[in-house]
């Protein structure tokens, strides 16, 4: 007879059989029948794959219809090295191909990783080639890279795009949503390598590409504005320098730019990202006498002051228990609204300031679009810098400091649409960088924009002309032969602590014309020039030969020319 104990031995094991077998029935019954539906998603998500199609970006171009910015199709290649065919021709090809060391390739492919990268950024012309082998070893992924033809042409107008597709500063980041499309959708059933079966089952969402955007700026007067600061800077022994080219009636942007700028197509090897920036809307400055046109603007249309009106100036001013004094510390005796502009005399426009009062020289200088943003369309627009009589920090004596532009800061596109309200008749308009949008079907002409009448269209042409006379009276190199030229000079002292830096300024010029129908607005600011302090010695050239090149090229005929036509005209 057997033991007793191996019987009992024999019920335990039939006992622990049984019991698994009962867990196992149980598994079965809660994956086939209590958790099918989970199961069999899981199944099928093992062998089924989604890609997400990125869309293609949107292409940029000027008014004239030059590209400016684009995608251009890359390739990243990898490798399976388990299942490259032909190890020992494929790398003797892809040595020739992509002129990398043939025992590199080897090396790569003899290696136990599942995926090995091979090379980044081939041309599509290089892929299908590598494609028509059809070797099941090797992997190509489609890439897109952003590419600017023109360098730094327009880059800080342009901005950039990152490695992930998205926009930064300009229009790029501007307009960012609207130029990166809609994303698609591909699901299907996976090969064993990994790739999505074309006949299997699935579905396919196509990419929607994104909109396409027409500038304002014109190429051609992009880059002569571009040399033009450029040497201006070099000339005038600057430390950089800005220029905005605008069509005061509809606001549009012709030129915009600053020196030094960089390469959108190199963004990423610069070494300070502050350049980003564009210094026309993003940084502050004070303005300096330029400024002196807003307080005119401002004491004429009140009825404050006629062209004829005469002041004393005795050389200085107190406001507020503060000195002020001319820039020449000089004092010109009794003189009339004109020749203050002319002589760019501090204590001649801080008594139109006076005579204004604080309510309202801080009421015209908000109407003329001090303080706020000017809603530009390019990515990171700062409002400049307004003290008011209702901040705890303004002091009586700011009315005379602002009413020359000193201790208030504006950035240079704000300067440049209050002039141009005065060029266009007291209206004040948007200025913008897009001329048209075409998004699908859809195609958006982008329409001037008033913002407000500034000031009255008498005050605007009487003004206008107090400007044309004011530089005559100077000798201002920035006059332009043929052509009345309304504009103004500023040399604006540095802040630092404590006050303001004895010897460096910013030189800037302002100006339009023809004065009687004006066609372009050029701003010109020039930051620390060490041959000369005075805007009148540096930026007012630096207008001159902008404008002479405007004329020209966007054909605006002398004044004689252009009178004798309205009147051939208006004999007919």
């Amino acid at each position: 007879m057997k033991p007793e104990g191996f019987h009992t031995r024999i019920y335990m094991v039939l006992a622990i059989i049984s019991a698994a077998g009962l867990v196992l029935m149980a598994q079965l019954v809660r994956w086939q029948v209590l958790e099918h539906q989970r199961m069999q998603d899981l199944a099928e998500r093992e062998h089924r794959d989604e890609q997400v199609i990125p869309p293609r970006r949107g292409e940029i171009y000027d008014r004239n219809g030059h590209l400016l910015a684009g995608d251009i199709v890359e390739y990243d290649l990898s490798a399976s090295p388990k299942i490259v065919t032909a190890p020992q021709e494929t790398a003797q090809k892809l040595s020739e191909l992509l002129d990398m060391p043939r025992v590199e390739l080897l090396r790569k492919f003899s290696t136990h990783s599942e995926y090995v990268p091979i090379a980044t950024r081939i041309s599509q012309s290089v892929a299908q080639e590598i494609q028509s082998w059809e070797n099941v070893g090797l992997k190509l992924e489609q890439r897109t890279r952003r590419v600017y033809p023109e360098g730094e042409l327009a880059g800080h107008v342009l901005g950039f795009v990152n490695s992930t597709g998205d926009g930064f500063y300009g229009v790029e980041g501007y307009y960012n949503n609207l130029l990166r499309g809609k994303p698609g959708l591909e699901e299907g059933e996976r090969s064993p390598f990994g790739d999505i079966i074309p006949l299997g089952i699935g579905r396919y969402v196509p990419p929607k590409p994104g909109g396409t955007l027409y500038l304002t700026i014109d190429r051609a007067v992009q880059y002569m504005v571009e040399e033009e600061i450029k040497q201006a800077v070099w000339r005038y022994g600057a430390q950089r320098g800005s220029v905005i080219v605008m069509n005061p009636r509809s606001g549009a942007i012709l030129a915009m730019a600053n020196y030094p700028s960089y390469d959108p197509n190199a963004y990423s090897r610069v070494q300070d990202d502050k350049i980003f920036f564009d210094p026309n809307v993003s940084e502050q400055y004070e303005p300096g006498s330029v400024f002196k046109i807003v307080t005119m603007a401002a004491g004429l249309d009140a009825g404050v002051v006629t062209p004829q009106s005469v002041v004393y100036d005795g050389g200085y001013i107190e406001v507020g228990g503060r000195l002020f004094y001319n820039w020449d510390r000089q004092g010109h005796g009794s003189v009339d609204m004109t020749t203050v502009l002319a002589k760019s005399l501090n204590v001649g426009v801080a008594q139109v300031a006076v005579g204004l009062g604080k309510e309202r020289f801080y009421t015209y200088v908000k109407r003329l679009g001090f303080g706020r943003l000017t809603e530009i369309d390019l990515g990171s627009e700062g409002p400049g810098t307004l003290k008011t009589p209702q901040d705890a920090s303004w002091y009586a004596s700011d009315l005379a400091a602002n009413s020359f532009g000193q201790g208030i800061a504006v950035t240079p596109i704000q300067m440049a649409v209050a002039v141009a309200a005065i060029a266009n008749d007291g209206l004040m308009v948007k200025p913008h960088v897009v001329e048209r949008i075409v998004n699908g079907d859809e195609v958006i002409e982008v329409q001037p924009t008033v913002v407000r009448r500034a000031v009255s269209e008498a005050t605007a042409h009487t003004l206008t002309n107090m400007l044309v006379t004011a530089l005559e009276q100077s000798d201002s190199q920035a006059v332009v032969p043929g052509y009345r030229t309304a504009g103004k000079t500023g040399t604006a002292e540095i802040p630092v602590p404590g006050g303001y830096h004895p010897t460096l300024t910013i030189a800037s010029f302002v100006g339009y014309l023809p004065a009687d129908d004006p066609q372009v607005l050029v701003l010109v600011i020039l930051d620390r020039p060490t041959t000369s302090r005075w805007g009148s010695k540096t930026a007012a050239p630096t207008f001159r030969r902008i404008a002479e090149q405007l004329v020209v090229m966007l054909d605006i005929p002398p004044d004689e020319v252009r009178v004798a036509l309205k009147d051939s005209k208006v004999t007919e």
